[in-house]
């Protein structure tokens, strides 16, 4: 499993595999949203909770389609397929390895990001941990629909339609989270169901994912 681990690692820096792709997005997102909206401080800080969970979503969702595209397209996921690993233990690693390349490195650049939304201070910390609690939920779904679409021609868009709505409910606790702990207000509710979300994705999609993968393998 953890040769498995490096090898996606491997591929996704050597490839590019959304690793730079997502940061740069992210980082634009950040810069041109204050353009559009306007310099006003208090219109920003408003929005910037909302922004830069959107930011971080669409960023681990340019990469999505390339979970098992790779692996399909030179026969290795049909070795991984018959290998004693269990196929289930192969989508939780590949999902680990995307959101180590993608969720992690958007978390820990957030902060930075936040300044020119003028994220008020007291956010800055619920930031991190919404994202550290929520992206890994972005992984796991974005597996399963990765899963289901591998081998087709044009998955990517197909893709996208199918994980943007099973995103929501994470894009609005985590960015209730941020808000609320910038605003000093209680925010046990919506961090407690962040981190179930994660949970729950990364305890029962990778079965549903190694389903989907067999289904398509036949």
């Amino acid at each position: 499993m953890k040769a498995l681990l490096l090898r996606d690692l491997r591929l996704a820096f050597r490839s590019g595999g959304g690793f730079g792709l997502g940061l740069a997005f992210f980082f634009l997102l950040s810069v041109l949203v204050p353009l559009g909206v306007g310099p006003e401080g208090g219109t920003l800080g408003r929005i910037a909770p909302g922004i830069l969970w959107i930011g971080a979503l669409l960023a681990c969702l340019l990469s999505l389609d390339r979970i098992f595209a790779l692996d399909h397209e030179d026969g290795s996921l049909d070795l991984l397929a018959t290998a004693p690993i269990p196929l289930e233990a192969v989508v939780a690693v590949k999902a680990l390895a995307h959101w180590l390349v993608t969720g992690l490195p958007l978390t820990l650049i957030a902060p930075g990001l936040a300044v020119f939304l003028n994220l008020p201070a007291a956010g800055y910390p619920w930031l991190i941990l919404s994202l550290l609690l929520g992206t890994p939920a972005l992984s796991a779904i974005g597996a399963f629909g990765a899963a289901i679409t591998v081998g087709l021609r044009r998955g990517g868009l197909l893709l996208s339609l199918l994980v943007l709505p099973l995103y929501v409910p994470t894009l609005i606790f985590g960015g209730e989270v941020v808000r609320r702990g910038a605003e000093g207000m209680a925010l046990g509710t919506p961090l407690a169901l962040l981190a179930a979300i994660s949970l729950g994705a990364a305890a029962l999609l990778p079965f549903a994912a190694a389903s989907a993968i067999r289904v398509n393998l036949r």
